[in-house]
């Protein structure tokens, strides 16, 4: 890391270490921001998009029917920007076959993201977003998966660097703070976690993020906990009742200037213009979710029509909402009945053409709501 680069005291300092490389320790937040007209504009929309976000998850009749697939589509892509290749329909179909699947190793990342969201939001009903809640995410998305090795649910106890592969901290961009100033600088991380009240809450949570990243407190992991922290603080501060948006999208469609705004915020601090990024993508993202959910449920109630003979089969169409890949143990397991009546109903699905079997097998069969997978998929950016 080129110390020389760092031109900005306020964003933080450069340390020398024992070792003779170079590293950060970026500057307790909050910064002195300016808020100039183009700034107080964009968190004007950013507000707006979100609130009318909110509204629409107070008002979906039901509206886990949104939150599973947009967290599994977010795993997805947040999983993406790290490398794997599985598609969302990859792991919906692994799912769906449950014992009987024999998941790759990006699959089994990405399920874990699925399990670490869903443990962050029901740890915050008794814990506040914090370090606790952090390292319990962490561990839970690490847990028996490549990185596995780099202490999960731990933070470093060495250093680590951001570049290219083969880069060292002498050659790297970026070297967060060595341990010991790693964990001065966590500390007042979670005390402007903690700030309530002094500025407004999708700026607060644009500097949270950004911090997190300059620290990269963990071995592995950083930039996708990073990426759950934005949704579990914007329903830790009551700005979502659920968690309906997630910014991986526009971080995947617009990755470089993602990574250009951060570390121009470490070496020139350019706070207003990461900030400014960030509130884009919550307004782009927003807007986004609130169109997909009205198409979700126009298609619901189109779906339902075609089921009003068929009542127990109405049961499970919310059920292919979750997940659109469907077996015949899962619809006994759902609607509590024997196999062959579970095979008839899953039958009815599929005379009324909403479902079609898609592995050609004897046993094990899948069948696909495919107009339900191609409405969840709509969204993605350039879709």
């Amino acid at each position: 890391m080129n110390p020389k680069d760092f031109k900005a005291p306020q964003a933080g300092r450069v340390v020398k270490t024992p070792q003779r490389y170079h590293a950060f320790v970026p500057a307790p937040l909050p910064p002195k921001l300016t808020y100039t007209p183009d700034l107080v504009l964009a968190l004007s929309r950013a507000d707006a998009a979100l609130s009318e976000l909110a509204g629409v998850g107070r008002q979906l009749p039901n509206p886990h029917l949104l939150i599973a697939s947009y967290i599994r589509r977010e795993a997805v892509l947040s999983s993406r920007i790290e490398g794997t290749r599985t598609t969302l329909s990859d792991l919906l179909m692994d799912e769906a076959a449950g014992a009987a699947s024999a998941a790759t190793d990006d699959v089994r990342e990405v399920r874990n993201y699925v399990a670490a969201l869903e443990q962050g939001i029901e740890r915050m009903k008794t814990l506040p977003v914090s370090l606790r809640l952090v390292r319990e995410i962490h561990a839970c998305l690490l847990k028996g998966v490549r990185g596995g090795h780099a202490t999960p649910g731990e933070f470093r106890r060495s250093q680590n660097w951001i570049g290219p592969t083969g880069s060292t901290p002498e050659t790297a961009p970026y070297v967060p703070p060595p341990p010991a100033e790693m964990e001065e600088a966590l500390g007042a991380w979670e005390r402007f976690l903690h700030d309530r009240g002094t500025m407004p809450e999708l700026i607060q949570c644009a500097l949270m993020h950004e911090q997190f990243e300059a620290i990269h407190p963990f071995l592995d992991g950083n930039g996708r906990v990073g990426r759950l922290l934005i949704t579990l603080f914007l329903v830790e501060r009551g700005r979502l009742p659920l968690p309906l948006l997630y910014l991986s999208e526009y971080i995947e469609a617009h990755r470089e200037e993602y990574y250009e705004r951060l570390q121009a915020v470490r070496t020139r601090g350019e706070w207003p213009e990461w900030i400014q990024y960030f509130l884009d993508g919550v307004a782009t993202t927003a807007r986004k979710a609130v169109d997909q959910a009205a198409s979700l449920m126009d298609l619901r109630e189109g779906l339902r029509g075609k089921l009003v003979e068929a009542p127990r089969a109405l049961l499970l169409l919310d059920e292919l909402f979750q997940n659109p890949y469907l077996s015949v143990a899962r619809a006994e397991q759902v609607l509590r009945v024997t196999n062959p009546t579970a095979r008839k109903v899953v039958g009815a699905l599929e005379k009324a053409g909403i479902v079609q079997e898609v592995t050609g097998r004897a046993w094990g069969r899948l069948y696909l709501a495919r107009p339900i997978l191609e409405a969840i998929e709509s969204s993605r950016e350039g879709a």
